[in-house]
């Protein structure tokens, strides 16, 4: 990243299991970009797809002067990848998008004329989204947290489609954790967000992403950039205090008026179940801090280039 950035636009898109789509998504870019009056590039970064991407990568960047090809060691995950290919852009302007043709590259210039507008990120955001009801509720459900947890104002319309000057690396150039995630990064490095409605395809490949993904990844995304977790562990036992307080001097003043205590097996054993259940639930969260803390510790690097193809990263087209 040492290099200075050249006017121009980087297109960067993560590859899994997308041999079938990646000649049809690079004649679209080309399409979509040709007519215009700055460079372009195409990088492909190939997350250890086990379908052959690799194989079609590097005939496209035979083929083409503007493809390039990053072949990462092992498969890292899709945030991993983009962030190699951010890093590896050579123009002053970055366009995400995946590798199953969801993502329509003739929007494009809309996403760049939004960013002219004096913006430093802006959103696709799918006009209707095309998965099942777990699968968006689950999409709802992490941009939500983004949003609440994170203060990111487009949360809603947070996609994987989406263009940002490519100077706001800057701002995450020393991140080293393996736990990566994009949308994150850029709110280190602005609060100026966009969007604007595009119309998502059904594409021509398969999502990865299945609601326990998208679960998993909205709990390593809350616990890994929020301490929200830490304070509701905290909130969680000031009540559960509060809680237990009054019910002993419930306990006491039906003892005082009536000479017996409350009776009922059933709820000291509930008390007991909250407060138990309380306490492991503030041990998990801190567990999870304590795990991220380790792996953090231990130096793990997000990704690792294994090769490369096409033109240099150095050296424009």
């Amino acid at each position: 990243m040492s290099h200075a950035l050249l006017p121009g636009l980087s297109v960067v898109v993560p590859v899994y299991r997308g041999a079938a789509t990646l000649r049809a998504l690079a004649d679209r870019v080309e399409k979509a970009l040709a007519g215009g009056s700055l460079p372009f590039e195409l990088t492909f970064v190939d997350d250890c797809s086990p379908d052959g991407s690799r194989a079609v990568i590097q005939a496209l960047a035979a083929e083409k002067p503007w493809i390039r090809g990053l072949h990462l060691m092992r498969n890292y995950g899709q945030h991993n990848a983009t962030l190699a290919g951010i890093r590896a852009a050579r123009y002053d302007r970055v366009v995400t998008l995946d590798d199953d043709l969801q993502h329509p590259p003739e929007a494009i210039p809309l996403l760049l004329a939004k960013l002219d507008e004096g913006f430093d990120v802006v959103y696709g955001s799918p006009v209707k989204e095309y998965h099942g009801v777990f699968r968006d509720f689950s999409s709802v459900a992490t941009k939500t947290l983004l949003k609440h947890v994170l203060g990111v104002s487009v949360a809603r319309e947070v996609a994987s489609f989406r263009a940002f000057r490519t100077e706001l690396r800057a701002a995450f150039a020393d991140y080293h954790s393996p736990a990566v995630f994009i949308d994150v990064l850029l709110t280190w490095a602005t609060t100026s967000f966009a969007s604007v409605p595009v119309q998502h395809e059904t594409g021509g490949g398969t999502s990865s992403y299945t609601f326990s993904k998208l679960l998993l990844h909205a709990v390593n995304m809350v616990t890994s950039f929020s301490t929200l977790p830490l304070r509701v562990a905290s909130l969680l036992g000031v009540a559960t205090v509060l809680f237990g307080t009054a019910l002993l001097f419930f306990i006491v003043v039906q003892w005082m008026l009536g000479g017996n205590p409350v009776k009922g097996f059933t709820l000291m054993f509930s008390m007991i179940v909250i407060f138990s259940g309380t306490q492991l639930l503030s041990l998990g969260i801190l567990g999870e801090y304590l795990a991220r803390m380790y792996l953090r510790s231990m130096g793990r690097p997000p990704y690792v280039v294994k090769s490369m193809a096409g033109a240099p990263a150095d050296s424009p087209n």
